[in-house]
């Protein structure tokens, strides 16, 4: 090839290669460019949000209200956070068979019309007494409380799981169930074992977590608290230490005394709202029933009084049985223990329990022989008179 032939050729290469290098820019552009228009897409859809943002926190406020009555042309008496009643429109989008006395709604600040149906809030004090979970106590962790147990299972867990048997007999089962008895003897216990039984929803609140300062308050948790029951019926509410709110009523009391009487009225009437087969059933109790007010008291409301007393020397023995059923035990002689624990109850049981097996730790063993169970059972009961002459101490010391 002539001289003139190779640098045609070379700069023929030297075309082709300049061509690939620019196609290759090319694709890198292209692919920038398609990049850019994504990300002006998407940084245009943000612009839109943010402009829909500040359009909304721009509008003006909504206004809390209640629906008091429904009126033939479709508007409603609504009654303001504020406190005055008015006729107001509702707006075309809102469902209206939502609309009925007792809903809360928001409504426009200048029109007043509904501008939307609010969901159903609770105090967080009720909220806070719900227990969805299941609870883990079974009739068989209850010791020597078998009529007990068999009555607040007729008085409770037959009309949730078994309705029909009382409509056949053709009576209603009991409203609402009272366990009396001192401390320790398992009330609480036997109302757990119950809700886990009827597969129902175990909602606990102590009695004097419904007294409040201001007036009507301790009446609007009652109404709340019992809206939730039925909201989660199947549902067992369980009200401690009843005596709290139940106290007999008397004519000289101070202004705290006549709002505790205000919140007892309103659990009055909501216990004779309740339906006798309704999914609520009411579980309540005290070691205090002389000092309960008779209108609780009465057949309708509490007809079922199942007394919770001491265990004796048999229920005793089954206790320890209970109790120490994962212990590694040498040597124990049950009938001996219960002997040895007269007037004591389940707590102070399962006290002794708990304190022999830290004896034989302390001790550095594996097991527990009856030489701890008795140096527990002194300590147990020594430490119980410790506390009663406390309390005697500063009470009239």
């Amino acid at each position: 090839m002539s001289r003139e032939g190779e640098e045609v050729e070379e700069q023929r290469i030297f075309a082709e290669e300049d061509a690939e290098e620019l196609m290759r820019q090319i694709r890198i552009l292209e692919e920038e460019k398609r990049f850019l228009e994504s990300e002006l897409r998407r940084m245009q859809i943000e612009i839109d949000r943010l402009r829909k943002e500040i359009t909304r926190l721009k509008a003006p406020p909504l206004l809390l209200g209640s629906v008091e009555d429904v009126l033939e042309d479709g508007r409603l008496v609504i009654r303001s956070s504020s406190g005055p009643s008015f006729v107001v429109h509702v707006s075309q989008h809102i469902d209206k068979d939502k609309l009925r006395p007792g809903v809360r709604v928001a409504l426009n600040k200048q029109s007043l019309a509904i501008v939307t149906v609010l969901p159903e809030a609770y105090d967080p004090d009720v909220v806070a007494a719900e227990i969805i979970e299941k609870p883990d106590v079974t009739y068989d962790d209850i010791g020597g409380l078998d009529e007990q147990i068999r009555e607040i299972k007729e008085a409770v867990e037959l009309p949730l799981l078994n309705p029909e048997l009382y409509r056949k007999v053709g009576i209603d089962p009991p409203k609402g169930v009272l366990l009396v008895g001192p401390p320790g003897t398992g009330k609480t216990l036997l109302a757990k074992a119950v809700a886990r039984h009827t597969q129902a929803t175990f909602i606990r609140v102590v009695a004097s977590e419904l007294v409040r300062k201001y007036i009507g308050e301790g009446a609007r948790l009652v109404r709340e608290l019992f809206a939730l029951a039925r909201k989660k019926a199947p549902s067992i509410l369980f009200i401690d230490e009843i005596d709290a709110i139940g106290a007999k009523r008397i004519d000289l009391a101070t202004s705290g005394d006549r709002e505790v009487q205000r919140t007892l009225m309103q659990l009055l009437a909501e216990m004779d709202g309740f339906e006798p087969l309704d999914n609520v059933k009411i579980v309540a109790a005290t070691n205090r029933p002389d000092i309960l007010d008779e209108a609780l008291m009465r057949p309708g409301r509490f007809d079922r009084i199942i007394e919770i007393p001491l265990p004796n020397l048999d229920a005793r023995e089954e206790i320890f049985r209970i109790h120490t059923r994962r212990m590694n035990v040498k040597g124990i002689s049950f009938k001996v223990l219960a002997k040895k624990t007269e007037g004591m109850t389940g707590a102070d049981i399962k006290a002794i329990c708990t304190e022999a097996g830290l004896f034989a730790i302390r001790d550095g063993r594996d097991h527990v022989t009856m030489e701890d169970f008795e140096r527990a059972i002194q300590k147990v009961a020594y430490g119980g008179e410790y506390r009663r002459e406390r309390v005697n101490f500063h009470i009239y010391g």
